[in-house]
């Protein structure tokens, strides 16, 4: 069955396809030997494009072994020296040594070793019963299993860094395997992931690139958009391998800490409070109905104490601030109902308010404004 949405946002495909191949191999392993040949066939490929965030992907399923890595039986020792290189970069500069990390789709562990090697404490996800075989046949930690969902537990979770390399662009689902693999990771954990670079096929028409194993092809900005959308910071993204690979090291991303917020609230929420009650209790007006006023005034609990807000705006003049419920109302009031002192909550217009007030009133109304920093006590003029 066609896919009709896109693999990482869910909006639809664009109506036109990019592409239509007839006939093209079925998949790029399991070949077939001679007495298959009578029944062997090919089938249609259809390259579509995502209207929203722009992946390009397949729209047919996914061969039937997608949950498994099959690398060439021997790593070259061309790309061996180079993934050694590469990934001793990478524990110098997170500080992976001792760490621990697992590889996603490890495959029958040619990269386990090498990440070992470093001093990380390497083990791997595979779902291949033959190749979890091979993996523990050398001594290394693998577990078989897929990540098809959020809720997948890991085995040893939570990882201080993880690898999912050139696996990708086999998965129907990779925000399931994504989020699932972020919730299996400790806070600030790190992550290498690599696919194959569809910048580089676009930019030398690489047409023959398309087959049914690969259901995504991920450029810079796609790539980007998939890892943020799944809950990781893309710290860097390089083109390796003559350009063929996108090499994205990511980090899970970080809960905000925003516990300095009530300090602030609880310095500028005093500072509003000394000044007001300076002044006879209801007397206080405030300059600014803007959503951080109305805020401010319900944070710093000082509605009793306010006579009315003024705001320049004739569509909110005659109503009332919400939850607080101060009439608002237009600057004329200063001068019909008096008030004994003025706060200026106008941000980016507040001087030009204080201006208005200074040449307005002179040294008659005091007034204070709000900044971002704190209360600032005006000289009328």
């Amino acid at each position: 069955m066609s896919e009709s949405n896109c693999r990482v946002c869910g909006k639809a495909l664009s109506d036109e396809p990019l592409l239509h191949y007839e006939n093209m191999p079925k998949a790029a392993q399991h070949f077939p030997a001679q007495a298959d040949l009578a029944s062997e066939h090919g089938a249609d490929l259809t390259v579509c494009q995502c209207s929203a965030c722009g992946l390009v992907q397949l729209s047919d399923p996914p061969v039937p072994y997608y949950r498994d890595v099959i690398r060439a039986a021997a790593v070259s020792q061309t790309l061996k020296k180079l993934k050694r290189e590469q990934f001793s970069r990478l524990v110098a500069q997170y500080g992976l040594r001792g760490k621990r990390l697992i590889e996603i789709g490890c495959g029958k562990g040619e990269f386990l070793a090498l990440w070992q090697n470093l001093g990380v404490q390497a083990c791997g996800l595979e779902n291949a019963e033959t190749a979890v075989t091979a993996c523990r046949a050398q001594g290394l930690d693998v577990t078989q299993g897929y990540i098809d969902s959020a809720d997948y537990r890991l085995p040893g979770a939570p990882y201080d860094a993880f690898a999912l390399l050139m696996f990708m662009e086999h998965m129907p689902d990779p925000n399931a395997v994504l989020t699932g693999i972020r919730n299996n990771l400790a806070d600030d954990a790190i992550g290498l992931i690599e696919v194959p670079n569809f910048d580089m096929v676009i930019e030398n028409s690489v047409f023959a690139e398309f087959i049914a194993d690969h259901l995504t092809y991920f450029t810079r900005e796609t790539l980007a958009f998939a890892l943020q959308h799944n809950g990781f910071e893309v710290i860097e993204c390089t083109a390796l391998r003559d350009d063929y690979v996108l090499s994205a090291i990511v980090r899970k991303r970080r809960r905000l800490d925003l516990s300095n917020f009530s300090g602030a609230q609880e310095k500028i929420s005093g500072e509003l409070r000394k000044f007001i009650d300076a002044y006879p209790q209801g007397s206080v007006a405030i300059w600014g109905a803007s959503h951080q006023a109305l805020a401010m005034i319900s944070l710093a609990k000082i509605a009793g104490d306010i006579k009315y807000v003024v705001d320049s705006a004739p569509f909110k003049q005659g109503r009332y601030t919400p939850a607080s419920h101060l009439p608002i109302v237009s600057p004329d009031a200063l001068t019909a109902t008096p008030a004994s002192a003025l706060i200026i909550m106008a941000a980016s217009y507040s001087d030009e308010v204080a201006d208005i007030v200074r040449e307005r009133f002179g040294t008659r109304l005091p007034f204070a404004i709000l900044r971002e920093s704190g209360l600032e006590v005006c000289k009328s003029a």
